[in-house]
């Protein structure tokens, strides 16, 4: 489907709760796409009644009325809260699981030791928190309401995961974003989760080669965190969808490629080293 507003293909629209309209999630607010019926979301707001709306693309309420905007100020809200430790411990259980069909080797001997993938399970845990609270960081230093959110299919891909050989999803939700703004606003908000991995996956491939010598069981590991980190980096910058790299692209082609062409450089070097170390 396409978004009414600038006609880009989406394959997760979002629907106006107002005029009803499909769009594309640049343009899914009221004020961002011309709503002929703007002058009731407004009236909404300023009467601040709630209104839940349920895409059913995405499956989580998003509740308009009066948004809490403290401009340069970062909060959690007690449901967020919730929501971010349900997705830690869905994205830690992948870690951890990943002990049972490991093939990684650390000095001629297999892995099968719990500390060692608990090391692995708390690492990709951060860097999946620091990707999604970057966006969030991000948007609410702008003013903007901004808080994660668990999405019914991602949560349950990512529980699947847990206990599927193959199946490696980690998107068990994600950072929506509230209020008026631009592309180029747009595109920095989504470069800010892709920048963090990027900059998670060349300290961990630098920390990897510091502990060669005389850590080999830890230069693994990190070698694995570093390639994870880069991977996350290429995947969300996949310029398609509900993906940070489509608003990136939208905003700036040249931002993008560079950041592209960084996370890809980086994704193939970790790769070759750990096969190099396996």
């Amino acid at each position: 489907m396409n978004c009414q507003k600038c006609g880009q293909e989406t394959f997760l629209p979002f629907q106006c709760l107002y005029c009803g309209g499909q769009f594309c999630s640049l343009h899914r607010l009221p004020e961002n796409h011309a709503c002929p019926k703007i002058e009731l979301a407004q009236t909404s707001k300023r009467e601040g009644v709630e209104v839940s709306q349920s895409p059913k693309s995405y499956q989580y309420s998003v509740t308009y009325g009066k948004p809490r905007m403290t401009k340069g100020r970062v909060y959690f809200s007690p449901k967020e809260l919730k929501h971010l430790a349900i997705a830690g411990l869905l994205v830690m259980g992948i870690g951890l699981s990943s002990i049972f069909y490991s093939v990684f080797s650390v000095s001629g001997e297999w892995l099968t030791g719990l500390s060692i993938f608990g090391v692995f399970a708390v690492v990709l845990t951060i860097s999946f928190f620091a990707h999604e609270l970057a966006h969030k960081v991000t948007a609410q230093k702008k003013g903007l309401w901004a808080e994660f959110r668990l999405t019914l299919w991602g949560a349950l891909l990512t529980l699947i995961s847990v206990i599927s050989p193959l199946l490696k999803i980690i998107a068990p939700g994600a950072v929506v974003v509230s209020g008026s703004l631009s592309n180029q606003e747009m595109g920095k908000i989504s470069l800010a989760g892709p920048a963090t991995n990027i900059v998670f996956s060349v300290v961990l491939f630098g920390l990897a080669n510091a502990a060669r010598l005389f850590a080999p069981d830890v230069y693994g590991i990190l070698l694995l965190a570093a390639l994870l980190n880069g991977f996350m980096a290429v995947f969300n910058l996949v310029p398609i969808g509900m993906l940070d790299g489509f608003k990136i692209f939208s905003w700036d082609k040249k931002i993008w490629s560079v950041a592209f062409a960084a996370a890809a450089a980086l994704t193939i070097v970790a790769y070759i080293s750990v096969q190099g170390y396996i």
